[in-house]
């Protein structure tokens, strides 16, 4: 007893002397912006015409000086997508195509050069402290000046950067931050985005101190019980030889204080570094799972003297997992099979920039689909995306953005692990995607062993893919790879397997089934794909062909989805006005297309049965129309108006089908699953006459940052969904919060994703649109309204409160 009260005191103390030691303070609110100019300096506030680094410090009439008139820019907050904010330009361009149609790139430098300025003030008392600035993504080839001072250029769109600042920091007025971001150059060839679309933060550290992913937790499981193993490394920037004392220990999610590390000390030289090992043992440790993602937490100590003066927390998981060539992937000794989806990171109606919340929202609608993994692709997502993962049970397969062992790109592999490594839900790397020049060659070769010996030096606890669009091909990349990764060429997965039995395989990139959400019939004017699994690339399959394989041969460690969210860009199979992909499961807003019921039929235990299409055919009267049913019940009886269509049994990994003869009124499914009956109807609706909101949360937290999903569907009189209905609706809100964005899944919708102020509308697409809303400040009642002419208005409140 007098132990655990010692450790509690012990723990009380760390938090008080921790607030004095350090903070991480948000950046985020009260930027200016403005656009610059890629090819005229004059527009572009002289760029490249003004002497910026003839001198360490400038402080003429230049932008980046602090004295430089910002107050006529626009004010925004960051997270901030500018390209999400501009309108739509049709282009006969590869360039456009991929990225949206959106004018970005050397073609448009009037909207492709984009300059923040931030002014901020630091307390003199905290003269003797360390500074550092963190981006944690700015896209793309951002320059950025403090006080005059050059600071750096973080070439990456996606890995983040920290800068050490504490050489320009004023402590007698304004601080000023200047970036300038070039989004001319592309890195992927879908939409990227442009402008500060993550988090900015500044660290008040002591000069003693841990950097940014200079603590390394992984733990090795003995029966019931974990070896925890914690490396520290302390890093001195003062002017002096210093000494210290480290130590660490590991807290229950509750902050209960269950193991302590011994107390070491250390000395260090000028502006050295020293990595602590140590160990802890956790007994009856509670391991990481999908289905609870149990999280520790280690904090890392250190002391001068008496006296904290630094220390990193972090969350971990305990897990164990198994790659095996015949038998396929196990977690914490469980055989699971991957059931993952590819994304990339825009979402309707707000780009790139997205709310902390929405990367929950987005993981917990994939899960209800019955996903276990997200690939990250293919680039280094945003800390919170990892943090959903790590908090709601998500495999994640981190990726490096290019296969390249550049001093650029080694340095972008190097952080990435340092800042991932902790995270439970990453339990595999990938070094890069479809490289198509050297992936079969010995440059591929030499390239992969070059990366995999930093991901073996940084995190000797994983191992890693690649994603290769190849077949039964060894020579190359793949003769180095731990697991080999399928793009596609799911036909080749057995051959491959046959001739190298003793290397595990994933499909990394799998499906490419193109569909459009409530669309039935090919439409080239409008650019749309019936939503059923029967359209798919010549490089890709439908749904059924790849699962199937996937699901009944255990060499398969399973596969990744193209994709679980539709997104903006690569418009597959057309192009203008088609302006966003059809790969997804669901739709850019996150609306499921019938796909989904696939999937979720073989990819969860739950009882699913789902008919489709809609039922609201005036114009096929009498004409047959092709039914589907996706299902994991036994077997399948399908009633048109109570007459029996006939029942059929269910094949496994697969789906029914029947076609009947239109009439309107009650089409209706009576199926057994294991001796249980489930049923499920759809109807013939009438016109809409209501708008419904659906929020996806009603409490919000009041800082400026926390948002909601706010889902909007039309019902009849009847208070059914109206699947095609198509109407404009209206939104206002009040009170301390705003609109940020609004969507509707449509592919090839020109409406614009961000509104003025009073101005925010959005067309329903097939019976459905979606608005986002963020909360203030303050603490508020937020009533969000929704009208549309000739139909009856829906409000509904929401709740702000710290």
């Amino acid at each position: 007893m007098k132990l655990k009260k010692s450790l509690l005191l012990g723990l009380l103390f760390c938090l008080i002397s921790m607030a004095k030691a350090q903070e991480k303070i948000s950046l985020d609110e009260n930027w200016k912006f403005h656009f610059g100019h890629a090819a005229n300096p004059e527009k572009d506030f002289d760029y490249g015409t003004k002497l910026l680094l003839h001198k360490s410090n400038v402080f003429e009439t230049t932008i980046i000086s602090p004295k430089f008139v910002d107050t006529t820019w626009s004010k925004i907050n960051v997270p901030h997508d500018w390209l999400v904010e501009l309108p739509f330009v049709q282009s006969n361009t590869h360039e456009m195509d991929s990225h949206g149609y959106k004018p970005v790139g050397r073609s448009y430098p009037e909207t492709s050069i984009g300059w923040y300025r931030k002014h901020f003030t630091v307390d003199k008392s905290k003269r003797d402290k360390r500074f550092e600035i963190q981006f944690d993504g700015i896209y793309r080839n951002a320059e950025i000046w403090l006080n005059g001072f050059y600071v750096g250029t973080n070439f990456s769109g996606y890995v983040g950067n920290s800068y050490d600042v504490s050489d320009y920091i004023n402590f007698e007025g304004d601080n000023v931050m200047v970036i300038r971001v070039d989004a001319t150059q592309s890195e992927g060839w879908f939409y990227e985005g442009a402008g500060i679309y993550r988090h900015v933060w500044l660290n008040i550290t002591n000069k003693n101190f841990i950097p940014e992913g200079g603590l390394y937790v992984h733990s090795e499981v003995k029966g019931k019980n974990a070896t925890v193993s914690i490396e520290t490394t302390v890093q001195n920037n003062s002017l002096n030889a210093s000494s210290c004392s480290v130590y660490s220990y590991i807290t229950d999610r509750n902050g209960k204080v269950l193991a302590k590390t011994s107390v070491q000390k250390v000395t260090l030289g000028i502006h050295k570094d020293f990595t602590l090992k140590q160990q802890v043992n956790l007994n009856n440790a509670r391991l990481w799972s999908l289905e609870d993602p149990y999280l520790y937490k280690v904090i890392s100590v250190v002391k001068a003297g008496n006296q904290i003066v630094h220390q990193t927390k972090t969350r971990f998981g305990i897990k164990t997992v198994k790659f095996d060539a015949n038998e396929g992937f196990f977690l914490n000794g469980k055989h699971i099979k991957i059931q993952g989806t590819n994304n990339h990171q825009d979402h309707a109606g707000i780009g790139s920039a997205l709310p902390d919340y929405l990367q929950y929202y987005r993981i917990k609608l994939l899960k209800q689909m019955g996903s276990n993994a997200y690939r990250t692709s293919h680039n280094a997502p945003t800390p919170e995306l990892l943090e959903a993962c790590d908090s709601l049970g998500m495999l994640v397969l981190d990726e490096q953005r290019l296969l390249n062992s550049s001093p650029e790109y080694t340095d972008q592999f190097k952080r990435l692990i340092k800042r991932d490594r902790n995270h439970p839900s990453v339990f595999l790397w990938s070094i890069g995607n479809e490289e198509q020049n050297i992936q079969g060659n010995e440059f591929g070769k030499r390239i992969a062993q070059s990366l995999l010996a930093i991901q073996k030096d940084l995190d000797p606890t994983r191992t890693s893919t690649y994603a290769a669009d190849m077949g039964n091909d060894f020579k190359g990349v793949n003769e180095v790879i731990p697991i080999r990764g399928f793009n596609y060429r799911e036909y080749a997965v057995a051959d491959y397997h046959r001739d190298h039995p003793n290397q595990p395989l994933l499909g990394t990139e799998m499906g490419s089934t193109v569909t459009t959400r409530g669309i039935y019939e090919k439409d080239s004017i409008r650019a749309y794909v019936p939503d059923q699994d029967i359209t798919a690339p010549w490089w890709a399959s439908k749904a059924e062909t790849w699962w199937k394989l996937a699901a009944e041969n255990k060499y398969w460690l399973g596969g990744f989805v193209w994709t679980g969210f539709d997104y903006r860009g690569e418009p597959t199979p057309y192009q203008w006005p088609n302006i966003n992909s059809h790969f997804g499961i669901m739709d850019v807003c996150g609306f499921p297309k019938n796909i989904y019921y696939y999937y979720k039929s073989w990819w969860t235990n739950e009882e699913v049965l789902h008919i489709s299409p809609h039922w609201n055919w005036p114009d096929k009267m009498g004409k047959p129309i092709d039914v589907w049913v996706n299902s994991n019940a036994d077997d399948v009886e399908l009633f048109l108006n109570g007459k029996s269509l006939g029942k059929k049994v269910m094949p496994r990994n697969s789906h029914l089908q029947w076609e009947v003869l239109y009439e309107p009124g009650t089409l209706e499914a009576i199926a057994h699953k294991k001796g249980k009956k489930l049923t499920t109807k759809i109807e013939t609706t009438g016109q809409a006459i209501n708008v419904v909101l659906t929020p996806d949360k009603t409490i919000l937290t009041a800082d400026g940052k926390d948002a909601t999903v706010v889902n909007v569907s039309l019902t009849d009189d009847k208070g059914r969904e109206v699947p095609d209905a198509n109407n404009l609706i209206k939104f206002t809100v009040t009170a301390d919060a705003k609109i940020i964005g609004v969507g509707n899944g449509d592919p090839s919708s020109h409406e614009a994703d961000k509104c003025k102020d009073g101005e925010w509308q959005r067309s329903t697409f097939n019976g459905k649109c979606q608005v986002i809303i963020q909360a203030g400040e303050t603490s508020s009642s937020i009533k969000l309204e929704a009208k549309s002419n000739g139909l009856q208005s829906a409000t509904i409140t929401l709740i702000s409160k710290p």
